[in-house]
């Protein structure tokens, strides 16, 4: 019953200054690249406002650009499949109703860095808050803390020996922002600010146990977890599914751990278990009605069935996770004892969750490896409560030397960063002449324009302009393997006009884009044919417009 006791009395301390501090700094060091980026770009270039993933950047900004012309739901327009809109990437929809012309695109970047900012300082506090609630030890939750947030795996070691694309991918502190945390932070804000609300749900939810608050009242707390559970699925949907999963396992572990108590003669507390369990299930109703809309969208939702089906982002080889998470192993291994011994009831959450790991990497879906998202905060968590339970010892600075090997990649990262915003080139950097034809766009007295152009060319333009392009990103352009030859074949000398004619109507296209990218699929010169009028040219780019508005076939 002693274990229980603590459980109930437990909650998160309050959070420290030099927590804010760590978090300015943090957020400070990570936009310096894009600080430098804005500064170099000139009269040539453009810069994008991203380091990388240029071409999800890109379809932020996308997304931003038809918030700030009034949409309220979700259109992608990177492709010219009839879509309904639905209710996804609502914060990015928000905020570009802050930005409005002239300077639109500057502004919409702005304000997504705005936003970076704001979700890191919030994922930061999240750590903390969650570290806090399992360790006693403010030194200890430092370097926790700092682990969390700047911490990777031991992939920087393959860079350093050329190898980085071992067993097929980069190690995944490199590419995958929910396998660690740092990318989040330096830029991709949904996942810092879905990361920040599921940690702060996962934190209401143990409250729901039996804290003074909860028991006075839990219908105040259930509500507080609703909404935080809720919020993280607002940001990153994948999130709502993980806090079900972490609070499931959780309340199935205790049943069987009570069960074992009771088999044993020992007081058990069946009473604390259903009224968490009672309130958890009341707390999920509202997250349930989301994720049953998510799967009606992408199964029943012509776009959405099509966009699932493309969206495919698999785990790498399981030794890229134990090169990541192995260093911490030995650690985790005397955290979670710790954690159990002390409050069995608390200390099973953070253990089942990293248990989870293999689960959650490779469970048979097309987004397998987004699930893991927050499992390196419980392995740090439980790898510092490994030295928490070695804090008698004197040698525990010592014990904890060897987990400084974990942040060179993010060093490199950074270093990374710079180099490449020193070295303008596109994706990250765009001709400004380029630049300037897409901002012409919006010039046209055309509503709803349909470009055709290159794939490069097609992931930049909706973000400069509110225009649909027939190819564009690979998981929104909808049937792109075949579209994408049909572009590239469109734009080739040998092809006849009665095939491009045909591309034309089936995808309702409305103009032609014609620059470098166009010019290297093919040597045909869009200004011989007489179904195109010229309508914008400055440099190497000209814009053609298709005279024949086949742009009704598509509504017919």
């Amino acid at each position: 019953m002693a274990a229980i006791q603590l459980a109930r009395s437990a909650s998160p301390p309050s959070r420290p200054r030099w927590v804010l501090i760590f978090a300015l700094v943090v957020m400070l060091v990570t936009s310096l690249p894009y600080l430098l980026g804005f500064a170099l770009q000139g009269d040539s270039q453009r810069f994008t406002g991203f380091l990388f993933g240029v071409e999800d950047g890109n379809s932020y900004i996308a997304k931003m650009l038809s918030g700030s012309a009034g949409a309220w739901t979700f259109k992608t327009p990177y492709t010219t499949l009839p879509q309904s809109g639905f209710g996804m990437f609502l914060p990015y929809l928000l905020l570009g109703k802050l930005a409005a012309p002239p300077g639109l695109h500057e502004q919409l970047v702005v304000l997504y860095h705005l936003f970076r900012a704001l979700a890191g300082v919030l994922m930061i506090f999240a750590s903390y808050d969650f570290l806090a609630f399992f360790i006693p030890s403010e030194a200890l939750r430092r370097f926790g803390l700092i682990l969390i947030t700047l911490g990777g795996g031991l992939g920087w070691i393959l860079v350093a020996a050329g190898q980085g694309q071992w067993l097929g991918s980069l190690p995944l502190e490199f590419y995958s922002p929910e396998t660690f945390g740092f990318l989040s932070l330096f830029g991709l804000p949904h996942l810092a600010a879905g990361r920040a609300l599921l940690l702060w749900a996962l934190l209401e939810y143990l409250k729901l146990m039996g804290s003074r608050d909860a028991l006075q009242q839990p219908g105040k707390t259930a509500l507080k977890l609703s909404l935080l559970w809720f919020g993280a699925g607002l940001f990153q949907p994948l999130a709502m599914l993980v806090i079900g999963y972490v609070i499931a396992i959780h309340l199935a572990g205790i049943a069987i751990w009570q069960l074992g108590q009771k088999a044993s003669s020992r007081a058990v507390d069946w009473s604390a278990w259903k009224r968490t369990a009672r309130l958890a299930a009341a707390a999920g109703v509202l997250p349930a009605v989301f994720v049953v809309y998510n799967a009606w969208i992408s199964l029943g939702d012509p776009f959405g069935k099509a966009w699932t089906a493309q969206n495919i982002i698999t785990s790498p080889h399981p030794a890229h996770y134990l090169l990541a998470f192995g260093l911490l192993m030995p650690y985790a291994w005397l955290g979670g004892r710790y954690l159990l011994r002390l409050d069995a009831w608390k200390g099973w959450l953070p253990v089942a969750w990293a248990l989870s790991l293999p689960l959650l990497a490779y469970l048979p879906v097309n987004l397998q490896r987004r699930l893991p998202e927050g499992e390196w905060v419980v392995w740090v968590l439980l790898a510092v409560a490994g030295l928490q339970g070695a804090a008698q010892s004197r040698s525990v600075r010592s014990k904890a030397a060897p987990l400084l090997l974990l942040f060179p990649s993010t060093l490199l990262l950074i270093a990374g960063g710079l180099v490449t915003t020193l070295n303008p080139a596109p994706p990250v950097y765009r001709p400004a002449g380029e630049t300037a034809a897409f901002e012409a766009l919006q010039t046209l007295a055309v509503s709803d324009p349909v470009i055709l152009c290159a794939y490069d060319t097609g992931n930049a333009l909706p973000a400069w302009a509110p225009a649909r392009v027939v190819i564009g990103h690979g998981p929104e352009s909808v049937d792109l393997a075949r579209l994408r030859l049909e572009v590239e074949r469109f734009f080739q000398a040998s092809t006849q006009n009665a095939q491009r004619r045909d591309l034309i109507a089936q995808q309702g296209v409305t103009h032609i884009f014609w620059g470098p990218a166009e010019r290297h699929l093919g040597g045909w010169d869009p200004g011989t044919a007489d179904y195109l009028r010229q309508v914008y040219q400055a440099g190497e780019y000209t814009i053609y417009q298709v005279l024949d508005a086949p742009a009704l076939a598509l509504s017919e």
